[in-house]
């Protein structure tokens, strides 16, 4: 049981009754069945309550004692959490689950849906990248999320830090769907705590875990599979060589997306996944107009960027000023007056901190008012 399939037959179709959807709830959330098994124990017994009754004895042959599934009162209490919140729970097959994953061989069997469901089912982009992304990583990102938007696609990212949280935010008035690592009603990080509510009231959350669960290091892979089933294509913004974007994008192929990338200066660390990418085959991105050469679109039109700054607090400590600083800078130069739009301070408070930078090394002014970080 603690296996996956490598295939299995298309599931049965989902249940109707009230009881059989904690039944649906009860087997996937059991011990050690994962999203194969779970459809295979489905048509093996021809329903979740009966492959239920089964699973002790299976359990037993499988070395595994005293084995007992998911009760009926800890599946009740999930459904009672879920509407208080009034998030529903879609079942693989159903009408409102979202088609995009039914032709995924590990498509989750419920998901929890906070939101406009109707989003789950509209034409679809992911935009995946760094959460230390760069100033130029974060505009890029709202940009493609704002014309991508406009051009009639939802945007479906992972609520993370930086390049999610950019292209979700400028995504909410044309539409975004943030699949989560851990229970819908868990905020992660913690400093999202808005964009959960505003994607919640004009978005669309989704998570395939318990109410309550609190992410571990193990959930995010998971969900990445999710965020590019939903989508026709797959765009990185930034990505170190080895991260969580990379396995998003590597799901994309395996499922049959299109894998689109940023390209990013040779020496960035936050783009050499991205430059990988290109090498290896992925489209390389300018503009939303190279995603929408690569996919099918709504509504062609003719875009324009228009990427607005990113808010963030103002510095207030050297320490905390300078870190904020290089973490918006890199290799490729970027104008001294967007960096003080980016970190929301004027010129006059960022001309000392840069000098001191400047001093220890750590970033260089070009001609034209330019600043790179040099290491």
């Amino acid at each position: 049981m603690a296996g996956d399939l490598l295939s299995t037959p298309p599931p049965l179709a989902p249940p109707r009754l009230q009881g059989d959807c904690v039944s649906w709830l009860r087997l996937i959330r059991s011990y050690r069945v994962g999203t194969s098994t779970f459809f295979r124990l489905l048509h093996e017994h021809g329903s979740a309550s009966a492959a239920l009754d089964a699973l002790p004895h299976i359990a037993s042959a499988a070395g595994v004692a005293r084995y007992t599934p998911c009760t009926v009162g800890a599946a009740q209490k999930e459904m009672e959490r879920g509407a208080q919140l009034g998030a529903q729970l879609l079942l693989h097959g159903s009408a409102t689950y979202p088609q995009a994953l039914m032709d995924l061989p590990d498509a989750p069997p419920v998901l929890w849906a906070l939101g406009d469901i109707a989003l789950a089912n509209k034409p679809t982009v992911a935009m995946v990248g760094a959460r230390n992304a760069s100033s130029l990583g974060t505009r890029m990102a709202q940009g493609l999320s704002t014309d991508l938007g406009n051009a009639g696609y939802v945007i479906s990212s992972g609520m993370a830090r930086g390049v999610d949280t950019a292209a979700h935010i400028a995504a909410l008035p044309h539409g975004t769907i943030a699949v989560v690592a851990g229970g819908l009603d868990v905020v992660y990080p913690r400093e999202n705590t808005k964009l959960h509510d505003d994607i919640a009231d004009q978005g669309l959350i989704l998570s395939e875990r318990p109410l309550g669960l609190q992410p571990q290091a193990r959930d995010f892979p998971r969900r990445n599979r999710i965020i590019s089933g939903l989508s026709r294509g797959v765009v990185v913004v930034e990505a170190a060589a080895k991260s969580g974007s990379l396995i998003t994008a590597r799901n994309a192929l395996d499922q049959g997306r299109e894998v689109m990338a940023v390209p990013g200066h040779p020496l960035d660390a936050r783009a050499a996944g991205c430059n990988l990418l290109i090498r290896d085959g992925a489209t390389l991105v300018r503009s939303a107009q190279d995603v929408l050469a690569n996919i099918s679109t709504p509504q062609p039109v003719a875009l324009a960027m228009k990427p607005e700054p990113v808010k963030t607090s103002p510095v207030h400590t050297h320490g905390d000023a300078h870190a904020q600083i290089l973490g918006l800078l890199g290799p490729t130069p970027i104008a001294e007056d967007q960096l003080s739009r980016d970190l929301n301070i004027d010129a006059g408070a960022l001309s000392p901190q840069l000098t001191l930078l400047e001093l220890e090394g750590k970033i260089e002014r070009q001609p034209g008012g330019l600043l790179t970080r040099l290491n």
